[in-house]
């Protein structure tokens, strides 16, 4: 691979497709490091490989793509593909595998900070989409490490799990160096690398934002399951206690989230006296606008919001005041530990917590924020 290439992990469509051709280009690699293939051996042609393969042409071609990138294999014209001799590659360059959960919402500036990071260090990436599914992240992760990744950056799914500290314990146990994206333990066992949003922070900011405003009865409005809802909901919670505003809190499973639900949901802000809410994410938040709106209330004069992520709230009707965690520096942050770690494994781990900002539009008016003191 040169600087960095994306691999789906979608079971379907373009994302199966993707995955097909790495699984292929794994296997080529494996069989060269295992001498099926040796030092100047022709490769199979194209068409070979495909029928052998029960692939098509087109992927095997990607495939072999990413072997000629890695100079472990050369295209002469005319006569074929043939396996490189060791010493005939450069020094080799590191090569990083990244598991993210999702490649549209998200995480697409998150990979950016990566590739911008690893493609700058001269590194190789190898990027694969678990959709949440912890089977698929574990069979990912085997072989990514079977191919001989020098070090990984992990977004694990942790929601479902009854144990995830073992999980973490496992992540930070792996052969290779490891740094995680925007999940960390809750308690002080957690040994991982990891590089977070502090999104206890980020609930504190928004409470206080608001309470700038003259707001003083206050909702959290929540999506669940989340592994972000907590430390959303604790940083509220503690702003609140400190500036001694009145709250009420209202959650919905992520499935339930519905005109429906936001309906619900401002019925409840309403008979607590709320007048401006945090609201996690910025769906939940645009319903709840859409909300007021049928229920003759204006935003903000009537209901001032907040939404948390950042992702789609300027395109809301009323475009929407955010949380906005700092995606492309976590990016960033976490491929310069795991290339840090990879030349210094001697080193103490990290544990990186970032401060999200906040966007101010029209949901809520006022100021940008001043960051609270202490």
């Amino acid at each position: 691979m040169t600087g960095a290439t994306r691999h789906g992990a979608e079971p379907g469509g373009r994302g199966g497709r993707e995955l097909k051709f790495r699984r292929l280009a794994d296997r080529l690699r494996r069989e060269i490091a295992d001498g099926v293939w040796p030092p100047g051996s022709r490769l199979p042609t194209e068409q070979e490989l495909a029928r052998a393969n029960a692939a098509s042409v087109s992927t095997v071609r990607r495939a072999v793509d990413d072997l000629v990138a890695e100079e472990l294999v050369v295209r002469r014209q005319g006569s074929g593909t043939y396996v490189l001799a060791p010493e005939s590659r450069p020094s080799s360059a590191a090569r990083i595998g990244v598991i993210v959960p999702d490649t549209a919402f998200y995480y697409p500036r998150v990979l950016a900070g990566i590739e911008e990071e690893v493609t700058a260090a001269g590194a190789r990436l190898g990027i694969v989409c678990s959709g949440y599914d912890r089977a698929r992240e574990l069979r990912a992760l085997e072989e990514m490490l079977d191919s001989g990744v020098d070090g990984l950056l992990l977004v694990p799914t942790l929601i479902g799990l009854d144990h995830p500290e073992a999980y973490l314990r496992r992540l930070a146990g792996l052969r290779v160096p490891a740094v995680l994206i925007e999940r960390r333990g809750g308690t002080p066992g957690d040994t991982t690398e990891n590089v977070c949003t502090h999104h206890e922070a980020g609930g504190y900011d928004a409470v206080h934002h608001l309470a700038r405003l003259g707001h003083r009865a206050l909702g959290l409005v929540l999506r669940a399951p989340s592994p972000t809802a907590e430390p959303v909901t604790t940083g509220f919670r503690q702003a609140v206690r400190e500036l001694d505003c009145r709250a009420v809190e209202f959650s919905a499973a992520l499935q339930e989230w519905s005109p429906a639900a936001a309906d619900r949901c401002l019925e409840r802000l309403r008979a607590a006296g709320a007048t401006a809410a945090l609201c996690f994410g910025d769906r939940q938040a645009a319903l709840l606008a859409a909300a007021a709106r049928r229920a003759g209330l204006a935003v903000p004069d009537d209901l001032a919001l907040v939404a948390y992520d950042d992702e789609i709230a300027d395109l809301a009707e009323i475009p929407l005041t955010a949380v906005a965690p700092p995606k492309h520096q976590l990016g960033r942050t976490a491929a310069e530990l795991l290339l840090h770690r990879l030349t210094h494994p001697d080193r103490p781990r990290r544990q990186v917590l970032l401060r999200p900002a906040i966007t101010v539009r029209a949901s809520c008016g006022g100021l940008p924020p001043a960051v609270p003191a202490g």
